[in-house]
C-alpha cells in the first residue's frame, strides 16, 4: 500500500507529470480518505495535483472513491427527484442567494438537498442565511420530502472528505476535494446535481467528467463560486442527462437590462429578508435565477 508511486507520476511538474487511470485515481483517494497514508503524503498529493491539474478520468476515479464512502441520502417514498445543491464558497461581495434558488425549487414541489462546509474564513456561509430563514442543519442523513429544503453538512455525509477539504487551511491551496464536492452526488434515488465553475478551464473539465460518469447535472458559471445564477447577468447553462450534454441557455453579454434591487452587502439577516420578500412576491425573482429554475424543471422532467 502507500501512494508514493502515484505521487511520483503526478508530481513531476506541470509538463512532466503523468495522469492516472480511473482505477489508479480511485485507489489513491481511497487510501487518503481511509487515513492509510501520512500527513506528508497527503500534502504532497494535494500540491502535486494543484500543479498538474485533474483530468476528467482522474476526477471520475476520485468520485468512485468518494461515492463508496458517502452516507447516501435515501430515496423518498414518493420517488421524487432530489435537486443537489453544493454550497462551499459562500458570499464575499454579493448577497448569497443559493437559499433563494433552493426555496424556489422546493415551491415547485422538488426535494432539495444543500450540502457544504465553510472553506473560506472571510466569507458569509450558507448556514448563516439558512438559519435566518429557520432552516437548520441535519445531524444525520434521512430522506427529503418533495417541497422540503434540507441542509446536510459535509462532515455528516463523509467525515474524511471534510478533513481533506480542511487541508486548504494548512497549505493555503485548494485540492481535488474542492472540485469533487461540486460534482458528487450524495443521493441514492433520482437526482440532479447543480454545479458551477469560476474559471473557464474548469467548464471544460467538469463537463467532460459529467459526460464520462453519465451524470444528471446542470453546469453554469455561478456567483462567486456558488451554483446560483448571478442576478445581474444571464450565464450559459448546460444540462446533462445520463451524460448527454445539451445547451440550455446561451450567455447574454454584459449586464441585464433590468436589474433587481439586491441587498447591499452580505449580511445574513438582510439577505434572508430579501429572500423572504421574493418568495412572498413583494420583490421580483431575478430574471437569471427564474430562468435557471425553469431549466432545472426541464431537466428533472427528463430523469
Amino acid at each position: 500500500m502507500g501512494i508514493s508511486h502515484y505521487i511520483k507520476e503526478i508530481g513531476r511538474g506541470k509538463d512532466g507529470a503523468r495522469s492516472l487511470t480511473q482505477a489508479q485515481a480511485a485507489d489513491l483517494l481511497s487510501q487518503v480518505l481511509d487515513a492509510q497514508v501520512s500527513d506528508l503524503e497527503i500534502g504532497a498529493f494535494c500540491l502535486a495535483m494543484r500543479i498538474k491539474g485533474e483530468t476528467p478520468t482522474e476526477m471520475a476515479g476520485f468520485l468512485d472513491a468518494v461515492h463508496q464512502r458517502l452516507q447516501l441520502v435515501p430515496a423518498h417514498d414518493s420517488g421524487s427527484t432530489t435537486v443537489v445543491i453544493p454550497s462551499y464558497n459562500g458570499a464575499r461581495k454579493l448577497p448569497l442567494l443559493t437559499p433563494l434558488l433552493a426555496l424556489l425549487l422546493a415551491r415547485e414541489g422538488l426535494a432539495v438537498l444543500i450540502h457544504g462546509t465553510p472553506t473560506e474564513n472571510s466569507r458569509q456561509f450558507v448556514t448563516e442565511v439558512l438559519a435566518a430563514l429557520e432552516i437548520t442543519a441535519k445531524d444525520q442523513v434521512s430522506a427529503i420530502a418533495p417541497g422540503e429544503v434540507a441542509f446536510i453538512p459535509t462532515e455528516v455525509l463523509c467525515p474524511a472528505l471534510k478533513k481533506l477539504l480542511d487541508v486548504r487551511r494548512m497549505v493555503g491551496l485548494r485540492n481535488p476535494a474542492h472540485s469533487l464536492v461540486k460534482i458528487m452526488n450524495p443521493c441514492a434515488g433520482k437526482s440532479l446535481v447543480l454545479s458551477s465553475y469560476t474559471h473557464p478551464e474548469y467548464a471544460l473539465s467538469m463537463a467532460q467528467t459529467f459526460e464520462l460518469t453519465l451524470a444528471n447535472a446542470m453546469l453554469l458559471r455561478g456567483t462567486e463560486g456558488e451554483v446560483v445564477a448571478d442576478a445581474r447577468r444571464m450565464p450559459q447553462m448546460e444540462g446533462f442527462i445520463k451524460g448527454q450534454r445539451s445547451l440550455l441557455q446561451a450567455t447574454q453579454p454584459g449586464t441585464l437590462a433590468s436589474l433587481p434591487e439586491l441587498p447591499k452587502g452580505v449580511d445574513a439577516i438582510i439577505t434572508s429578508d430579501y429572500i423572504r420578500a421574493v418568495m412572498q412576491g413583494s420583490q421580483p425573482i431575478p430574471a437569471s435565477i427564474e430562468k435557471q429554475v425553469a431549466h432545472i424543471l426541464h431537466l428533472v422532467n427528463q430523469i
